[in-house]
């Protein structure tokens, strides 16, 4: 139940040659990351919410040192009380101490039954806070996401699903497990919603039903990159706070959002309590930049604020930038 790999294998080109063997691996961040660049920025996905972060999956890693040492972080065996703990020292580093050059991760069994669910809300914070109310219950879902409405524009603009969505502030979620726990955790899910004021909830089990449901959230970020006009840019941000605070940092942020009158949208990984923001604007427009920065610096602080933690990616990468915390070049 482990694998070795070099840096450029891609997760999901790993998942496709070993979908024969009753397992798979869990953490999937942007469709084009290779799994070195996840050991470097210890990176999460949707599935984060039940299996983890890159960190919980490394076995061991081969490192090239500045100096031609090669270390060996930890041997094969999942447990281990022997030495230091290496592996938490160089995933997430970015290449700042070491090259990579071997990964062996561990595999986890495909799960009997997953079902995908969509479902809408009236507003972002009563979204935001099913989510919480998911987590809090205990219900064991695979993933839990949230885009608003403008993200849902989005999508059905730029035409990347074949599903012309409700344009209103959505949660998708996955569900995984044997199919009776599955069913049950669709009801639980589902009353929780209607509790929130939550409209339409769909589901199914069928697999090419569920790529349909699940891809407007996997379409996001480059539904938004194909509306960009000559001279804009995309900011995208990335915070995260305690669950107890999420829907009030992302009430907050959204009305902020909108208050720019620019085209700005609210996503992300809501079971986890780490949200994005997706902000199109003029590049060559001074003035515009300054408005856009000003809102996320003050996203950034009200995040710290909540004892939260944030990383700063922006599409591209801008020379310079105000903010001192490091740049995430993740697509998650």
């Amino acid at each position: 139940m482990d694998v070795t790999v070099q840096p450029a294998v891609g997760w999901m080109t790993l998942n496709d040659q070993i979908k024969n063997s009753g397992l798979f691996f869990p953490v999937d961040p942007g469709p084009s990351a290779m799994i070195g660049g996840m050991v470097g920025t210890s990176c999460s996905g949707t599935n984060a919410v039940r299996y983890g972060t890159m960190k919980e999956w490394v076995v061991n890693l081969t490192v090239v040192l500045a100096d031609g040492t090669i270390v060996k972080t930890k041997r094969r065996p999942r447990k281990s009380a022997a030495g230091y703990n290496l592996n938490g020292l160089f995933v997430g580093s970015e290449g700042t101490l070491g090259l990579v050059t071997e990964i062996t991760i561990k595999l986890a069994v495909i799960p009997q039954e997953t079902s995908v669910a969509v479902a809408t809300f009236p507003t972002i914070r009563s979204a935001a806070a099913t989510a919480t109310s998911v987590i809090r219950t205990g219900i064991p879902i695979a993933a839990i996401e949230i885009m608003d409405d403008v993200q849902m524009n989005v999508v059905n603009r730029a035409g990347a699903t074949k599903k012309k969505w409700k344009e209103v502030p959505t949660l998708f979620i996955k569900f995984s497990g044997t199919p009776n726990a599955v069913n049950e955790h669709i009801q639980q899910v589902k009353q929780l919603s209607k509790q929130q004021g939550g409209g339409d909830f769909d589901f199914t089990s069928d697999v090419e039903e569920q790529k349909a449901l699940w891809s407007a959230r996997k379409e996001s970020l480059w539904s938004m990159l194909a509306l960009k006009r000559e001279g804009d840019d995309v900011w995208s941000t990335d915070v995260a706070v305690p669950l107890s605070r999420l829907a009030d940092i992302l009430e907050i942020s959204k009305k902020e959002l909108d208050d720019l009158g620019l085209f700005a949208s609210a996503l992300g990984h809501v079971g986890d309590g780490n949200f994005h923001e997706s902000i199109m604007y003029n590049r060559e427009d001074p003035a515009e930049r300054k408005k856009v920065e000003d809102c996320v610096t003050r996203m950034v602080d009200r995040a710290l604020e909540m004892e939260g933690t944030c990383t700063v990616s922006v599409f591209p990468i801008l020379r310079t930038r105000r903010l001192s915390q490091p740049i995430n070049r993740s697509h998650d």
